[in-house]
């Protein structure tokens, strides 16, 4: 495929897929709530709804750090899922060091958050800003070193294709007990990743007022949902490409794929509504102090071909 096709599938396809997933998040939240939840296009609505609206930016505010930081979001997470879709329709297109770009471009939206909440010139987003950046200091090292496992049991690769590849031949990652422990940790990083319960610290709206996003409105609030969105299906489909085989190869592998991105998906929305909102030093000192740990375990497993 064209690079321009890979984009295009890749936005529009996570898009989709994301709105979608988050429609499934709030309708399961409502009934555990005893409520009766959203209809099915509630989460399309409001970005469209968002799109109309003027944009505010306070008087104090950078200007440009302010209304850029949404779009730097959005961009890498397109990135990202470009990324995905090439390895997975065909892996023998994947470039070596495609997945450090990935982990690289999955860790920009959280920096670009900063970036605007710091530019809001507010002191709740400023609040929420230091809360995002003690968050992301704690769980992209637990996310990285999840993945370490994966990587040496493919050869120390560091190529999506081959990772696919070395499981499309001798069976998933899962199968391992080493990548099964990174696979644990990469679920729990990829929640406090979206900022969902029991990570949603930085928002914690009965707190700070939405914190990060406190001071935006209109069009760029719109793409800030919209990323949010997309992170939903791209981050699970990141694990389901990484440790479970992907989505492939053939109809019968993308529809196995499907199946295991709601597995993934099923786990979010249960943490997401069985687990109270942990303090920041709490969030810190379980990702340091428990994850990190148990990747290190896990690095020795698969060092020993476990």
């Amino acid at each position: 495929m064209g690079t321009v096709v890979v984009m295009v599938v890749a936005v529009v396809g996570t898009a989709a897929v994301g709105l979608l997933v988050r429609w499934v998040d709030r309708k399961v939240t409502a009934k555990v709530q005893w409520r009766v939840g959203p209809p099915i296009y509630q989460p399309l609505a409001d970005v469209v709804k968002l799109l109309g609206k003027e944009t505010l930016v306070p008087s104090a505010a950078n200007r440009w750090g302010f209304l850029l930081a949404p779009v730097v979001a959005f961009a890498a997470v397109a990135v990202g899922a470009a990324l995905l879709v090439a390895a997975n329709w065909n892996p023998r297109t994947s470039f070596l060091g495609d997945l450090i770009v990935l982990i690289y471009v999955l860790a920009i939206p959280s920096l670009a958050v900063i970036l605007g909440a710091c530019s809001s010139g507010s002191p709740h987003a400023a609040l929420g800003a230091s809360r995002e950046m003690k968050l992301v200091l704690a769980y992209e090292l637990a996310f990285i070193a999840a993945l370490l496992p994966v990587i040496i049991r493919a050869g120390y690769t560091l190529s999506l294709g081959t990772v696919l590849q070395e499981q499309w031949e001798t069976g998933a990652m899962l199968l391992h007990p080493s990548a099964l422990l990174g696979f644990v940790v990469a679920i729990l990083a990829i929640q406090a990743k979206v900022g969902a319960v029991p990570f949603d610290t930085a928002e914690a709206e009965t707190e700070i007022m939405s914190g990060v996003f406190v001071e935006y409105s209109g069009p760029p609030l719109a793409l800030i949902h919209l990323t949010r969105a997309m992170l939903l299906a791209v981050l699970p489909a990141t694990l389901v490409t990484v440790f479970w085989g992907g989505f492939g190869p053939g109809l019968l592998g993308f529809g196995l794929g499907v199946v295991k991105l709601v597995v993934v998906v099923a786990i979010m929305v249960v943490l997401r509504n069985t687990n109270p909102r942990l303090r920041i030093d709490q969030a810190l000192k379980f990702f340091w102090f428990l994850l990190v740990p148990v990747t290190a375990v896990a690095v020795a497993l698969a060092t020993a071909g476990y």
